[in-house]
């Protein structure tokens, strides 16, 4: 799966690299301020790439980082105290290439051409591939059990024929293998646990299916570990539902922070201008100065109190990353409300071609703090994704956290459409308008705190009723 989705990969960024470089495939250049319309087949080509990297990224993403885990041995002492800061040194790994990509790409799509802003990221696209070929005699494969969308499903289909039967009171009577591992391949089997009750129906075992051999039809009979696999991804959603909130604050440092960068002086000096969406630079800074920090300060000094490997657990890890997000929105919201006051003190308001005589870097400390609330929660989203999902469907659990990300895109896009929609009415300009120096967009990161806070305290508990998973 991973190596078809890394091929997928570099052949979009192969097909953007050619859709800018060869002239055919590429519109005229502009003279002056005359641009010529791109055909049908040049967008074709060019939206094939793009489809094509989304496709692998797709396929890479929830895989990578549940098959870098697996790479180690829990049984081995050693290997299980690395495992704890893999997650950490992978989230670092993936925000040094965001570090460049961010300023030696861009520079270089905007300095050099963008053929070879395409090129570069391609060539070591395929070094990547190489690279992961190379070491596959050293890889650990954990053995594939199946689609867990159809286990899901037998569970569902199976408990819905019993259900006029009654659970047994002693849950030993229901459905399970006697062997060490379950009847799902490259699985471990999971304990009973007496939450929704209603899907045990699935194990209950009746005299049609001693009668009618159906130990051998999961549709009919399931084991118990089958019933836990869906019962660990039920309790798991809250958790994950929480993650969408998260998301949509995260977003705001691509959308709604670099619309308050523009309205600030941006210049360092009187020959250089920084672009508002070039202080993203300090989000990925901030990650990783705080992988760093987490990892070798904090998780030691946590777990001589703790007594855990990790120090925190997942969930303590996420709630502590959901309440450092609120600290961005309120940053957000005071250097809002000092540059509003500037431009009313300046007689500015009106005036949209004049940046708000205030530095656009003081805008850094909510970008810092972005970053402190990443390390704790999207990682320990991925902790908890991995740890917590049966061992059959950790991919799968690491693609619903990362479908969170997207969801939580879209949430802040129906934020910001409520919003205008809301405060606009009877004619009002509205907290964010064209001008922003004319609206409140301080108001808006105040919802934003609002909401990140009753998703802090659903969070909470969420978490305080949730069951770690239990494995025999």
């Amino acid at each position: 799966m991973l190596l078809t989705s890394m091929h997928r990969v570099l052949q979009g960024m192969t097909t953007l690299t050619l859709s800018a470089s060869v002239s055919l495939l590429k519109p005229l250049s502009c003279i002056g301020s005359v641009c010529v319309a791109a055909s049908i087949g040049q967008y074709a080509v060019f939206f094939l790439g793009l489809y094509l990297i989304a496709l692998g990224t797709g396929g890479i993403k929830p895989c990578v980082s549940s098959f870098g885990a697996d790479q180690f041995d829990d049984t081995n002492p050693k290997e299980k105290k690395k495992k704890c800061s893999f997650f950490n040194w992978f989230y670092f790994s993936i925000n040094v290439g965001l570090l460049v990509s961010n300023s030696v790409i861009v520079w270089v799509q905007d300095n050099v051409g963008w053929g070879w802003g395409f090129g570069i990221p391609t060539v070591f696209m395929g070094l990547a591939i190489g690279s992961f070929f190379y070491g596959t005699p050293l890889y650990r494969f954990q053995k594939p059990g199946g689609s867990p969308v159809t286990r899901m499903c037998q569970v569902v289909v199976a408990s819905l024929r019993k259900l006029r039967k009654k659970v047994p009171l002693d849950h030993s009577h229901l459905y399970e293998v006697q062997d060490r591992n379950s009847a799902i391949q490259g699985s471990r089997r999971l304990e009973y646990t007496d939450e929704f009750k209603c899907l045990d129906k699935a194990a209950i075992i009746t005299d049609d299916d001693i009668r009618e051999g159906g130990f051998s039809n999961p549709w009919r009979l399931c084991t118990v570990t089958q019933v836990e696999e869906l019962k660990i991804l039920l309790r798991m959603f809250p958790i994950w539902a929480t993650g969408v909130v998260y998301a949509a604050v995260y977003s705001q440092t691509s959308t709604m922070f670099v619309e308050q960068g523009m309205t600030l002086d941006t210049s360092i000096g009187s020959m250089f201008h920084i672009p508002p969406a070039s202080l993203s630079i300090f989000d990925v800074l901030s990650v990783m100065v705080w992988v760093l920090v987490y990892d070798r300060l904090i998780v030691p000094i946590v777990r001589k109190y703790t007594k855990r490997e990790r120090g925190f657990t997942e969930l303590q890890r996420m709630g502590i990353g959901l309440f450092i997000s609120i600290l961005p929105m309120v940053a957000a919201a005071l250097v809002e409300i000092r540059q509003l006051s500037i431009a009313k003190t300046y007689d500015l308001v009106y005036d949209e071609g004049t940046p708000i005589p205030m530095s656009i870097f003081w805008q850094i400390p909510q970008y810092f703090l972005v970053g402190a609330s990443e390390v704790f929660t999207f990682v320990g989203q991925l902790e908890f994704s991995y740890d917590q999902s049966p061992d059959a469907m950790r991919s799968l659990c690491s693609a619903l956290s990362l479908l969170t990300i997207g969801l939580g895109n879209y949430l802040s896009s129906l934020i910001v459409t409520v919003v205008m929609y809301a405060t606009t009415k009877g004619g009002n300009i509205g907290w964010i308008p064209d001008n922003l120096k004319e609206g409140h967009l301080d108001y808006y990161f105040w919802v934003l705190a609002s909401l990140s806070l009753l998703n802090l305290l659903v969070y909470v508990s969420c978490a305080h009723r949730y069951k770690y998973k239990k494995s025999s």
